[in-house]
């Protein structure tokens, strides 16, 4: 492959070192898709015969049928996806395969499949995190007014209910979905044509190419266009961000699952016993998820730091530019359907969520709030009334709404019995009515726009 420029072959290292069929060779659809694209455009501008670039396009079709019934065989003489394909090729249908390359390099032909994969994967991206979002939305419903501790610091601070909770995910997840169409969006510019760096003397049409890729138009610099990597960056990026999104989500599963929680029964199907302990059910997918945004971002370091410092155009060291992409992918693809399970499955054991919230005194706020409103009391002097309130019912041990009255008018005479009426729980949720608070109404508000936004149709919870 390499020609006359060299005497003799490469060395045992450089043929292991140079090969990337083990791993590019997830590129083959990309790679006949664009080699198809190309050679239609060299018929079509009369750069190639018509009988040859229909030979060459029957002859790619042959190719991969065999990739699809038998996979891509591995013969690292020929080093990558592209070498192999043409090598298969020419053994079908002849020399009429060596014109295949003409006005193309593997620079722009690598940067062309590559992005059509990249571009591929932020919509199985997407995919993913919509039905998420559904099943998000659709548990949010059923839990609309599910009462359950709402928490800053891990410690109990307001009552929520469980449909805010989850929401709260749908709207983390939104953005996710927004970052992966931002990139996919950014990326929708066709490399090929652009040859090794400097473009070519043929007569190409690259907006033809470009068009029957789905992509938006050309690039608009051929030495930009081979050296660049962003649209991998971007992807890894989106990934990374959705990836802690998950790792969060699973966390609260995990700490919600833990018998002193007891919020939440995992399914069976998403965990796993012990070798030696028959009582435990380990919440592993969870876990796992938790783990693999560690090795999606740090697919997104490995990528960052191979082109820190490359100069233009093409550098061997791009060739490492697709395992972390690869990797980042597959992992991010279990994550999303692992916690997609896990949200539609789980059963959540609301009577524990709501006697949980009942504890410490995450109505406290409540009755800061209701002096404020009721009394005329600054917030200030509320805040430490409240606090001498909380003080007096812990040592008492006993809830905030179980303090006698003549306990709490002792602290200030300005409290009267009206006061009970915000101290429960469920006052509590149902006057955080701003828009995205937590009370019932105002999660069901939020749930239908969700589910409007998402094309379900009917009222849910």
């Amino acid at each position: 492959m390499w020609g006359g420029r060299f005497a003799a072959g490469p060395s045992a290292i450089m043929r292991e070192i140079n090969a990337s069929i083990p791993f590019d060779k997830a590129l083959w659809r990309q790679d006949i898709a664009a080699s198809k694209a190309h050679v239609a455009m060299l018929g079509a501008q009369g750069i190639v015969s018509a009988e040859d670039a229909q030979t060459i396009a029957d002859g790619l079709d042959k190719v991969a049928a065999e990739y699809e019934a038998n996979g891509v065989p591995e013969n690292w003489d020929l080093e990558d996806i592209h070498m192999t394909t043409e090598s298969r090729l020419a053994e079908l249908i002849g020399p009429a395969a060596g014109r295949l390359h003409t006005a193309r390099s593997r620079n722009d032909q690598v940067a062309t499949d590559f992005r059509l994969w990249v571009r591929e994967a932020c919509e199985q991206a997407d995919a993913g995190l919509q039905a998420l979002q559904v099943a998000l939305v659709t548990r949010a419903g059923e839990h609309a007014g599910s009462i359950m501790p709402g928490f800053t610091h891990l410690q109990t601070a307001q009552p929520v209910t469980l449909g805010h909770h989850l929401m709260a995910y749908y709207e983390m997840i939104r953005r996710d979905r927004s970052r992966f169409a931002d990139a996919r969006a950014r990326m929708n510019e066709c490399p090929l044509g652009s040859a090794a760096l400097a473009g070519t003397g043929f007569p190409i049409d690259r907006d033809a190419t470009a068009s029957a890729l789905g992509f938006d138009k050309p690039t608009g610099n051929s030495l930009d266009a081979v050296s660049d990597r962003d649209f991998a960056l971007d992807y890894l990026m989106a990934a990374s961000q959705c990836a802690l999104h998950l790792s969060r989500l699973a966390e609260e599963f995990i700490i919600w699952a833990s018998q002193p929680f007891g919020f939440v029964t995992l399914p069976d199907s998403l965990s796993t016993g012990s070798s030696i302990m028959p009582q435990k059910k380990n919440p592993d997918a969870a876990e796992l998820v938790r783990g693999h945004a560690g090795r999606i971002a740090g697919c997104l370091t490995s990528l960052m730091i191979t082109m820190k410092g490359l100069p233009l155009a093409y550098s061997k060291d791009m060739q490492d530019d697709k395992p972390p992409v690869f990797e980042a992918a597959g992992l991010l693809a279990l994550s999303i359907a692992a916690m997609t399970g896990m949200v539609a499955e789980a059963r959540f054991r609301v009577e524990r969520m709501r006697a949980a919230a009942e504890l410490g005194y995450a109505t406290a706020t409540d009755l800061a709030d209701w002096l404020v409103r009721e009394a005329g009391v600054p917030f200030r002097e509320a805040h430490h009334i409240t606090g001498a309130a909380v003080k007096s019912a812990e040592s008492a041990g006993i809830a905030l709404d179980q303090l006698a009255l003549d306990d709490l008018r002792a602290i200030d005479p300005r409290i009267d019995k009206r006061v009970y009426a915000a101290l429960s729980v469920e006052a509590s949720v149902a006057a955080r009515a701003s828009h995205g608070g937590t009370a019932p109404k105002e999660v069901r508000k939020r749930v239908a726009e969700a589910r409007g936004a998402l094309g379900l149709e009917g009222d849910a919870g």
